[in-house]
């Protein structure tokens, strides 16, 4: 567990070896972002044909390498956490107003809302509903995550450039270390996920799923 007197003394000049410190898997969850069936869907593929290298890549990429995160914390006792987003209300009224613009607006309770069959999860893991691009904006995620006494946040999920890249920023802002498994998040092409990769490298470090299995097993 990180102690505050190892925070206290963190050079003036800063020590980046701090970010990149192992989890401790009393205090680590893994976080999946928005992978829920109003993102990715048969239905949805045939709509938007054009989105071939999204789907793609979560059909190749992060679904395969997802199960094997998923499975690992679970068998090691990590909390495995879900974020979908999903209004309060039938009618998306409570939605956040970027939301309301981009069209993003899921149905309390309906389909879209419901996390991937390849990936679900299990009763009593947590699923964090959510109304805008930050989970940590518009949930109690933080408030839930100190609840559990997590320090350490593994993120992966859809989309690396938005709700994914927005996580890592807000949930090192909260105080939290992250870990990226880039390859276990997808968005619309590869130069957007490269590109969101470079100018998130100061918040988290990342790692790709085969690092991450290694060092829970430890």
């Amino acid at each position: 567990m990180i102690t505050k007197n190892e925070i206290v003394n963190i050079p003036p000049q800063g020590d980046i070896n701090f970010r990149e410190r192992k989890i401790e898997k009393n205090h680590t969850a893994l976080l999946i972002i928005d992978l829920q069936k109003g993102e990715y869907s048969d239905v949805i593929i045939k709509e938007k044909p054009n989105e071939q290298f999204l789907w793609d890549r979560i059909q190749n990429v992060v679904i395969p390498n997802g199960s094997k995160l998923i499975n690992s914390c679970r068998e090691n006792k990590i909390e495995v956490i879900y974020t979908i987003i999903e209004s309060l209300t039938q009618d998306g009224r409570d939605s956040g107003l970027d939301y309301k613009i981009s069209g993003m607006c899921v149905s309390k309770g309906s389909i879209d809302a419901e996390v991937i069959d390849e990936l679900k999860p299990m009763d009593n893991e947590i699923i964090i509903p959510k109304t805008s691009s930050s989970v940590f904006n518009s949930t109690n995620i933080e408030y839930v995550l100190k609840n559990l006494s997590i320090q350490y946040l593994m993120i992966m999920g859809i989309v690396t450039d938005q709700c994914v890249e927005t996580a890592v920023r807000d949930g090192c802002d909260k105080g939290f270390l992250i870990t990226l498994i880039e390859d276990a998040c997808a968005t619309h092409t590869q130069e957007r996920h490269d590109s969101s990769l470079k100018g998130i490298k100061g918040y988290c470090r990342i790692r790709k799923t085969e690092d991450i299995l290694r060092e829970i097993q430890i």
